[in-house]
C-alpha cells in the first residue's frame, strides 16, 4: 500500500506517518520544506500532493496543509481512481462558522469532508474535538509565570482529544475497511470545564492552578497577543459559549475502533509537562 499523507509534519501527520510505517505501508508525505521534515528515511517526501499521487492507494487530506489545492488534489484522486480518501475535519464541522475557531487558522473542516464525500471514491471522516495542544498553547504562558491561568467562560466544556489517538484512528482508516463510508466524531474519555481542565493540569505538575474567568475583551487582547487574532478569539468564545447549556459531547469511538481506552488529558499533561513549566534555567 501506498499512503499519501498530507500535513505530514503536523501534530497529527507526524504520529501517523510513524502508525503508517510500523504497520509496513510505503508513506509519501508531503512537507513545504522536504529537507528538513525530519521524517523516518524510508519515508518517501514530497513537496506537493500531486506528485505524490500516482500511484497511492490512499490518501489523508489535511485541509490546513493544502489549502486552496484541496479540490484540485481530489479531482486528481478521483481522475486515477482507486484511492481511498480520509479527510480531517472536525466534530463541530457543521456548525456555524462563526463558531468554528479552526477556520481562522486555515481549516476547511465542512469542504474537505464534502469533497471527500462527494468524489465517489471510498471515504472516511474524522471528526475529532479540540486537540489537547491547543491548551498548551493557550496557557503555557501563563502557567509558566504563575498559577492563575484566565480565560473565558470557567463553566465551559470540552473533552480533549490527544493527537496520536487520531493518527492511530486515521491509520485504521488508511488501513482497513473497517470505517469506510463512516463520519467518526473523536474524543477524549471524559469532558471537563475549564476550571476542571486547569486542575487538571495543576494536578500533574504538583501545583495549586486557579482558573479565572476574565472579560470578552480582555480575552481578545489575549489572543491577538497569542498570534490568533481577534476572529478566532470571537469564535471561540462563541463555541464554548454552546457548552454552558449545552456539555461537550464525549464518544467512545477511540476505544471501540482501538480496542483500548482514550488517551486522558492526564496522562497527556504528563508526557508533555514541559510545555507548562518554566523552562529549565529561567
Amino acid at each position: 500500500m501506498a499512503i499519501v499523507v498530507t500535513g505530514a509534519t503536523g501534530n497529527v501527520g507526524r504520529p501517523l506517518v510513524a502508525e503508517l510505517v510500523a504497520a509496513g505501508a510505503e508513506v509519501r508525505a508531503v512537507s513545504r520544506d522536504p529537507k528538513s521534515a525530519g521524517l523516518p528515511a524510508e519515508v518517501k517526501v514530497f513537496d506537493t500532493a500531486a506528485a505524490a499521487i500516482p500511484g497511492a492507494t490512499a490518501l489523508f487530506l489535511n485541509s490546513r496543509a493544502l489549502q486552496g489545492e484541496m479540490a484540485s488534489v481530489v479531482a486528481q484522486a478521483r481522475q486515477q481512481g482507486g484511492i481511498r480518501l480520509v479527510a480531517l475535519s472536525a466534530i463541530n464541522a457543521d456548525d456555524d462558522f462563526s463558531r468554528q475557531p479552526s477556520r481562522f487558522r486555515g481549516d476547511r473542516n465542512k469542504e474537505v469532508e464534502q469533497l471527500a464525500v462527494e468524489s465517489g471514491l471510498t471515504w472516511v471522516s474524522l471528526r475529532p474535538t479540540v486537540f489537547a495542544t491547543n491548551f498548551a498553547g493557550m496557557w503555557s504562558a501563563q502557567t509558566r509565570a504563575g498559577d492563575v491561568v484566565g480565560g473565558p467562560y470557567a463553566a465551559a466544556s470540552s473533552a480533549p482529544i490527544v493527537e496520536c489517538d487520531i493518527s492511530a484512528v486515521a491509520a485504521r482508516a488508511l488501513l482497513t475497511d473497517e470505517l469506510v463510508g463512516q463520519r467518526i466524531p473523536l474524543t477524549g474519555p471524559q469532558a471537563f470545564t475549564n476550571s476542571e481542565l486547569v486542575g487538571v493540569v495543576g494536578a500533574v505538575l504538583g501545583r495549586k492552578l486557579q482558573y479565572r474567568e476574565i472579560p470578552a475583551d480582555l480575552v481578545r487582547q489575549r489572543f491577538i497577543g497569542l498570534g490568533f487574532g481577534a476572529d478566532f478569539a470571537d469564535a471561540y468564545m462563541a463555541m464554548l459559549a454552546e457548552t454552558l447549556d449545552k456539555p461537550a459531547l464525549v464518544t467512545h469511538d477511540v476505544e471501540k475502533i482501538l480496542g483500548r481506552p482514550a488517551t486522558t488529558f492526564a496522562q497527556w499533561v504528563s508526557e508533555h509537562r514541559d510545555l507548562f513549566t518554566q523552562t529549565e534555567g529561567a
